[in-house]
């Protein structure tokens, strides 16, 4: 007993002294709040990532690739989002970091929770990607107004010219290229190299699908077909954003190089 009241009397003189400086209630209620609001922005950036990873497999021509077999597994890989994978990891991790230095799993386990964190978001995840939430952030995105513009660096990095497949719309059908729109601009496909094919069906306004070897606007052509561009309303809606009012126009009336005389290797 006289040892814990020596020991309170020393506290209390250094308290006195100025040496020792009590901390608020306050201070440590703040540094809470903060670490817990750390927390939750990291797994509900996580969460949002990862449903645009899912939404975008979904609904944009990656996945779509890999039906020209072992011709259209580098496509695949080439339009694969690899910068949602690792941010959505990146935030998880995060996550972890903060949930394992910090007291807010006291007396659990920190691998059981790290599972039931990935889990839970991997199931929101799912569950969000088919609703319009990705969806309007994706519109937000490309609009300069919205405050979904902080995604557009990420999205915009779902649209960039794959050098193994194209996806696009007809413009223009010539005896061995065709003109398409791609969210990107016009691209050339060139059709020397073609394997196989039924152009009759490449109408102009048909949506194409080709694996091939992709240069600067121009695209040698593997393997072509024609695809419904409802299972990909992603590129379709990349390609409207791009051309505006000219992605209703036809052939008679889209003025591509080709059709004024400037089409390469015609």
């Amino acid at each position: 007993m006289e040892n814990n009241l020596n020991i309170e009397n020393k506290v209390m003189e250094e308290i006195k002294s100025g040496r020792v400086k009590l901390r608020s209630k306050y201070i440590f209620l703040a540094e809470k709040l903060g670490v817990g609001s750390a927390f939750a922005l990291s797994i509900i950036l996580a969460i949002l990532f990862f449903t645009l990873l899912l939404f975008y497999l979904r609904s944009s021509d990656n996945l779509f690739y890999l039906s020209f077999g072992s011709r259209g597994f580098m496509a695949f890989l080439d339009s694969f989002p690899y910068s949602l994978v690792l941010i959505s990891i990146f935030c998880l991790l995060v996550a972890g970091f903060i949930l394992k230095k910090t007291n807010l799993i006291y007396k659990r386990p920190f691998g059981q929770m790290a599972i039931f964190l990935i889990i839970a978001v991997i199931l929101l995840s799912t569950v969000l990607a088919f609703t319009r939430l990705a969806e309007r952030i994706e519109q937000g995105a490309f609009n300069p107004n919205s405050p979904g513009r902080f995604f557009r660096p990420f999205m915009r990095g779902c649209f960039e010219e794959r050098r193994g497949g194209v996806v696009g719309r007809t413009v223009e059908v010539g005896g061995d290229y065709i003109i398409i729109q791609t969210p990107n601009g016009l691209r050339q496909l060139q059709l020397n190299a073609l394997e196989q094919t039924s152009l009759n069906e490449m109408a102009t306004g048909s949506w194409v699908m080709a694996v091939g070897e992709g240069e600067e606007g121009s695209f040698s052509v593997q393997l072509i077909k024609r695809i419904d561009v409802n299972e990909m309303p992603f590129v379709e809606r990349g390609v409207r954003r791009h051309f505006g009012q000219q992605f209703l126009n036809t052939s008679t009336e889209f003025r591509t190089p080709c059709s004024m005389g400037g089409c390469p290797n015609r």
